[in-house]
């Protein structure tokens, strides 16, 4: 299971849970050219290994478990899985 990044980091894109990914999941990064066009990050729900590692860095608390993304927010799952081309669950 994959983590969420939702609506609190829109706007924001603090890149704390970049620099702690340890599979380079969440993208893009500020060297990428998409950062300054995208309005978040976002996590690569086929490369995260569900280690949490992020949600704990989010300065801002956008970044939730799966399961656990509020129900106001569960559409940024659906965004998430498909900004890679995905299908979700």
């Amino acid at each position: 299971m994959a983590y969420i990044i939702c609506q609190p980091c829109i706007g924001v894109k603090d890149t704390a849970c970049v620099e702690v990914c340890p599979v380079d999941a969440i993208h893009p990064r500020k060297d990428e050219p998409e950062y300054e066009t995208v309005d978040q990050l976002y996590i690569n729900p086929s490369v995260c290994i569900d280690c949490g590692a992020c949600e704990s860095v989010c300065p801002v608390q956008a970044i939730y478990a799966e399961d656990a993304v509020p129900d106001e927010w569960k559409d940024f799952i659906r965004k998430n899985y498909e900004r890679y081309g995905l299908t979700p669950p």
